[in-house]
């Protein structure tokens, strides 16, 4: 495929500057469980508090119904351009500081399912991972855990299920946490990174597993949310 912007088709760009530009962070975040109190940095509202949920917040960068997004995450995903994680990732950074989200101990991606990863050729929330991990704190690397959590099932597509109960059963038991890395883990404020979620059922669920680790807290964050 010709390197060309998706944007405005500059060559030797698939996301040039200029169009990077034009991407607006959002402004607002909601609670990831009721979705409908206004919060903070999108941590979870006081009255959901109580269902005990696996993530302490949810962070969403920008809106999917943008083009720009929509298409790089397209070209990234199912094109296997690899290359649209260092502006994406760029877009994930933007919306950290912007929500002054806690400084991460360490960064997990949402693994991908081998037979995915051999697919693709690479898991796209880890390379996002590792451009943020990388730039988020000049001068200081932040540790990225690709090996805390595998994906151990097999499923389809979370886009590809229109109810959230589907999504839900989906993903149901999908991942594995590793217990021998709770060293790792323990006390630690985790990072939560995957590219698009729909009703967040993947992040839960990977939240769930890497409670048992015991952590200070896990945040997640993403680029959009599609629904």
């Amino acid at each position: 495929m010709p390197k060309k912007c998706v944007g405005c088709d500059k060559e030797k760009f698939f996301l040039c500057s200029d169009c990077l530009e034009k991407i607006k962070i959002n402004s607002f975040q909601v609670c990831p469980i009721c979705q409908k109190s206004l919060t903070e940095f999108g941590e979870v509202c006081r009255y959901c508090k109580d269902f005990r949920p696996p993530l302490d917040s949810l962070t969403t960068a920008t809106g999917y119904e943008d083009p720009l997004i929509s298409k790089s995450v397209h070209l990234m995903k199912y094109k296997f351009i690899d290359q649209l994680a260092e502006p994406l990732a760029e877009i994930l950074q933007k919306a950290y500081r912007k929500n002054k989200l806690p400084i991460p101990d360490i960064i997990i991606p949402v693994p991908l399912h081998p037979v995915r990863l051999r697919w693709r050729g690479f898991n796209q929330a880890e390379l996002l991972s590792l451009k943020l991990a990388k730039e988020l704190l000049p001068g200081f690397q932040i540790k990225v855990g690709s090996e805390i959590l595998s994906r151990k099932k097999f499923t389809p597509a979370q886009a590809n299920l229109k109810k959230s109960e589907e999504r839900e059963k989906n993903v149901e038991g999908a991942f594995k946490a590793d217990i021998e890395k709770i060293k790792e883990i323990k006390n630690k404020r985790v990072l939560l990174i995957d590219d698009i979620c729909t009703t967040g059922s993947t992040l839960f669920e990977c939240g769930k597993e890497l409670r048992q680790l015991k952590p200070k807290s896990i945040h997640a964050l993403v680029i959009a949310r599609q629904n």
